[in-house]
């Protein structure tokens, strides 16, 4: 698929008066993605094997090469139409194309066609989602919105909002969490509090530790827990290390568990860190970015057992369902406008209390942004389109098929699975010929990390498909294979294997 095959012709204008209208071309629009009109697939449009083989995740170059093709300098004389039309086709043809089927290099991709003519029509509406006398349909939405995802994770009441990224969900429950235990640093700022201490598993997101630094507690306040060996946080050094942080002087206030880590996507025993949580009166977040979208699925939702019992939850939508970037909920138990008191500033040019409707629902003094972008709209027309039991067997679908490929791994010599993986993540070393059986030499484990790097730059390079690696503890790099795209199927995990070995026969 490619983005200039449903531009409209130079004559058409979406504007209110056009002679096409917005029905139309959103009609025409999804017929085209969803491979016509009488299309019920769950996933990205359907292309065939031919077409979806030749096409190239991306065209790489070097970043001195790239500047020359695309002429990115800003000069004071506008373009011709025809040129500005050049620009996109070039912007298109260079970048990475994450909806891809051979693209697994991230925790998101894949394209949803109804989220993305939501996303289409927010970008063109371009209005904030601060006020409901500029965003009135939005503001309700939103309300909607985040009012089904809190029953998912089983909440009859609370609050929440959409971030600009999980990350930014994650501060955000910091922030609350420490307003909560002392209300006065809002005014009276950091002098206000004693030393803090907040508790995150060594596999947590960076954004832990980065909030931290951004809302001034300092990367010493996060005390990094252990995790067993696949990845999961244990609730008795959570116990150990909330001990030592109070003999140190430190007010615990805080714990971070993760739902899906990012390398391994383990997922931490949340009703035994909800009981450590329980005893002493600590703030319960869930980072369930990554992981969140499996309350959707009856047969794998137990991964979150006891996520009902935390204090808020960050979800992403944008990843596994393929909402598009970006659309990232911070779900919220609260009952009493925590989110208000805490960021609210009452600004009269814009929250004005005499409004002739219920200022209630002016949201924007809930949030740290001022100007916010719509991110509801594409989830909530994704889900009127799928429906609750669609998006299931999208996750279900990703289940499987990452079953699949572990199986299919274990059968081909040079393969080898790290761990038997619970979601979506399958995490492997590729052994190449020159390695094969001499495990035992000196040198094995620093040239099996060198495999990786080599693969992923010849990969690229030919843009054939995109693959994460790393290391991981003392574990040297290996492939995070992710499998969330819909558009997925067995023949795509069938290529992931058989391109490994192409490329790495040599090594």
């Amino acid at each position: 698929m490619c983005l200039r095959d449903y531009m409209l012709p130079p004559s058409v204008h979406i504007y209110p008066c056009s002679r096409v209208t917005w029905e139309t071309f959103l009609t025409h629009f999804l017929c085209k993605l969803r491979g016509g009109a009488g299309s019920r697939s769950v996933g990205c449009p359907r292309t065939t094997r031919t077409s979806r083989s030749s096409r190239q995740v991306c065209e790489w170059k070097e970043p001195e090469e790239l500047r020359r093709l695309l002429d990115l300098e800003l000069r004071s004389e506008g373009e011709a139409a025809e040129q500005i039309l050049a620009r996109c086709r070039e912007v298109i043809h260079y970048s990475v194309k994450t909806c891809h089927p051979h693209f697994f290099n991230q925790l998101f991709s894949g394209l949803d066609p109804h989220a993305l003519a939501g996303r289409i029509v927010t970008e063109s509406l371009n209005t904030s989602q601060y006020t409901y006398e500029i965003a009135p349909v939005f503001v309700l939405m939103e309300e909607e919105v985040l009012k089904k995802l809190r029953s998912l994770v089983g909440w009859s009441s609370g609050d929440g909002v959409f971030c600009p990224g999980g990350s930014i969900s994650n501060m955000y429950a910091v922030n609350l969490a420490r307003y909560q235990r002392y209300p006065d640093c809002k005014q009276r700022g950091l002098r206000a509090l004693p030393p803090l201490a907040l508790f995150a598993s060594k596999e947590c997101h960076y954004s832990i530790k980065k909030g931290a630094a951004f809302l001034g507690l300092g990367t010493d306040s996060v005390r990094v827990v252990k995790t067993d060996e696949r990845g999961k946080m244990i609730p008795e050094d959570l116990e150990r290390q909330i001990s030592l942080a109070e003999a140190e002087g430190a007010v615990p206030f805080l714990v971070s568990a993760t739902s899906g880590t990012t390398v391994l996507g383990a997922f931490d025993p949340l009703e035994a860190i909800a009981d450590v949580c329980q005893h002493h009166g600590l703030w319960l977040h869930v980072d369930a970015a990554w992981g969140g979208s499996v309350l959707l699925s009856q047969t794998h939702r137990h991964l979150l057992d006891g996520i009902q019992r935390a204090d808020s939850v960050a979800w992403n939508p944008h990843k596994l369902l393929t909402a598009g970037l970006q659309c990232s909920a911070l779900l919220l138990r609260d009952t009493s406008n925590l989110l208000r008191r805490c960021h609210g500033s009452q600004a009269s040019y814009l929250f004005q209390q005499d409004k002739f409707y219920d200022v209630a629902l002016d949201t924007g003094d809930k949030v740290v942004q001022c100007g916010r972008r719509v991110d509801c709209l594409k989830l909530w027309l994704m889900w009127k389109a799928q429906g609750g039991q669609g998006l299931e067997r999208r996750v279900d679908q990703a289940f499987a098929l990452a079953w699949y490929l572990v199986e299919e791994l274990k059968k081909r010599e040079g393969f080898e699975l790290i761990m038997e993986p619970e979601f979506v993540n399958v995490c492997f070393w590729f052994v190449p010929p020159s390695l094969r059986g001499k495990q035992e030499s000196p040198d094995y484990s620093e040239r099996l990390a060198k495999v990786a790097p080599v693969l992923k730059e010849r990969m690229v390079k030919e843009g054939s498909m995109m693959i994460g690696y790393q290391p991981h503890g003392t574990r040297g790099n290996f492939f995070r294979m992710v499998v969330a795209n819909p558009a997925l199927t067995r023949a795509d995990m069938d290529f992931l294997l058989n391109e490994l070995e192409r490329l790495g026969q040599d090594l």
